[in-house]
This record gives C-alpha cells, structure tokens and sequence, in this order.
C-alpha cells in the first residue's frame, strides 16, 4: 500500500461507497476522474462499492450521454456501457494515482480533452487500472473513504478481472522519480500563469454537461467534508452511506458552460421538441438542423437523425428538460 496524501486515516485496504451508475462506470473504465469536494487521503488501490439506492433509468441514461459525447472529442464512438447497475454490492477498485484540483486538470493538455472535461469538482481523483469482480459481493456501505473487512477483502481479491476501457489513460508523473507528485497544487506551482483550455464545445456537449449535473442533484445534500474514517482492526466507520454520503452528489455535479443555445444558432423551438418526445439529438443532426434554411420543416430536419439517435441513449424527458433550463439561465 502506498503513503497517503495525508494522515488522516489508518487504511490498509481503502473502499468508497458510490451511487450507481458512477460506480460501475468508474470500475468499467468508462469514468476516468472520481470527483469530490476532499482531496483524495489515498494513493493506490482503491475498492468500489455501490450504494443501495437502485438508479433512475434517466439517470442512468444522461450519464451515458455525457460520456459518448465527451469520449466522441478523442474520437472514441464505441463504448460498452454495463448491461446491470448493481446495487449494495463490491463491484471491483481501480488504482488512485494522483489528486489534483479541477482547475489543474482542466488545463493539463498531457491528457486527452475527454478527461479534462471530466473536472467539474473541487478535487479530481486520477484513476487507473480498473478491475472488476467477476461475481460482486454483497455488503454494506460507509460513509467516506473505510478499511474493506478483511475477510470480504481475502475473498475478493482472487475474483478479479482487469477491464479495458475504451480509452485508458495514463496519468504522467509531473516527476518520474516521485510516485506521490501529482497532488494538489503541483501543477499550478510548475505553471502558475496556465489556463483552462477553451473548449470548442458543441451544443450537444453543454447539453450532455447539463444533463449529467441534472441527474447528479437527485442525491444532493448539504455539502460537508466526511467525518474521519481512520479504522483500528479493520472496522469500518459507523455512518451509513445512505444516510449520510453527502459528497456523492457532489462526485458529478457537472457544471455547464457558458455557451447558450443561440450562440450555436440552434432553435430552442428544435430542442423542446426533442425534451417533448424523450429524445436527444446527436452532435451531426443539431449541426444539420441549424444549417438548413428557415423554409425546411422541423421534421424534414431529423429524419437525417434518425439513424444516429439509435446509437444515443434514449432519455426521459425529466433530465433533460431541467438540463436545458439551466443552460437557457
């Protein structure tokens, strides 16, 4: 086990509890960054539990929008989404390599441009080689970061099976010769003048942003930096995680960017039509709706978009709607 960033918790065998469905798509790989409003207290082996409260099926929908659209930046458009979001279970861990803040990451062009858009919260946890159990166990979660019961830690260890992503990522070292030198602070010490990178983002992008900080609120709770979790002989903290995890909300409140519909020349007369009828155009069928001349009709201008929906969630209008809202503010 590798030192801490800090000191304040005694962890041989780190586990956090995580509502679905960031749970299972950080252990698939498909989430890179597991954002929260605490710097990570670990490096290294971190293990996955997901809470018990089974996830909306708009919720699980606009997270898989988010993500084929970020993943579309690098090129990435065929992506494996998980076929079950279980729930009180120990899906697998991932390795933590490093912490930094969002403003950090937002600007480190050493990553692909996917990742830095997954910055949205105050500390961003860099997460690598994940791994996922071949048959998830059942237990109970903890509020924070908690030592897994070493008898449930000796079983789960032989089930594990290593995930390839759709695009992994390696976090490089500021130096090579410090594990420990991505935290918090380092690169704004060696780059103090550096800048987030403006992003030319696509409507369906803001919507995709939107959308996920729509379905992320549905947990939100009074945002408080988690009790100690340091745990003598393997005993986990006392609070339960679904009473009382209130930074998971906070994992993925994906802020949207300050790019409004009109800037982009898209009808919002065209995105209420879609909200209406629980669908969502592609990034290709909003550009070619906002290039046809007035005189086309609504309909002419998606039946292009037809095929490609196919390939996109399907989202209820629910999240949705309260994306487009936030972005018309």
């Amino acid at each position: 086990m590798r030192r801490n960033f800090s000191n304040s918790g005694n962890y041989r065998n780190p586990c956090l509890t995580m509502h679905q469905p960031w749970a299972s798509l950080l252990v698939y790989g498909i989430k890179r960054v597991e954002g929260r409003s605490w710097p990570a207290p670990i490096t290294g082996r971190l293990w996955i539990h997901a809470a018990s409260k089974v996830p909306d099926e708009s919720t699980i929908k606009a997270m898989e929008y988010f993500y084929k659209e970020i993943y579309a930046l690098d090129g990435i458009t065929d992506i494996q989404f998980p076929q079950h979001y279980p729930v009180s279970r120990l899906l697998g861990c991932v390795e933590v390599v490093g912490c930094l803040t969002r403003d950090e990451l937002a600007c480190w062009e050493m990553v692909p441009e996917g990742v830095r858009l997954e910055a949205q919260t105050d500390y961003c946890w860099l997460c690598e080689r994940p791994q996922k159990l071949l048959i998830p166990f059942e237990m109970r979660g903890y509020q924070g970061v908690y030592n897994l019961e070493r008898k449930i830690y000796d079983a789960a260890v032989r089930g594990l099976s290593p995930v390839n992503g759709p695009l992994p990522v390696k976090f490089p070292l500021l130096d090579p010769r410090d594990q420990f030198s991505l935290k918090p602070g380092s690169i704004s010490a060696l780059t103090p003048n550096s800048k987030a990178t403006e992003v030319d983002k696509s409507s369906s992008i803001s919507l995709a942003i939107a959308g996920a900080q729509a379905a992320s609120v549905q947990f939100s709770k009074k945002d408080q930096k988690p009790h100690s979790t340091t745990a003598r002989n393997d005993a986990p903290a006392t609070m339960n995680a679904d009473d009382e995890d209130t930074n998971i909300a906070r994992s993925y409140n994906l802020r949207s960017r300050d790019r409004s519909m009109e800037k982009d020349n898209i009808p919002s007369s065209v995105l209420n039509k879609n909200f209406d009828d629980g669908t969502l155009p592609s990034h290709h069928a909003m550009q070619r709706s906002s290039n046809n001349s007035e005189g086309s009709s609504r309909d002419n201008r998606f039946t292009a978009a037809g095929a490609d929906l196919k390939q996109y969630p399907r989202a209820p209008s629910k999240i949705f709607a309260a994306a487009l809202k936030s972005l018309k503010q």
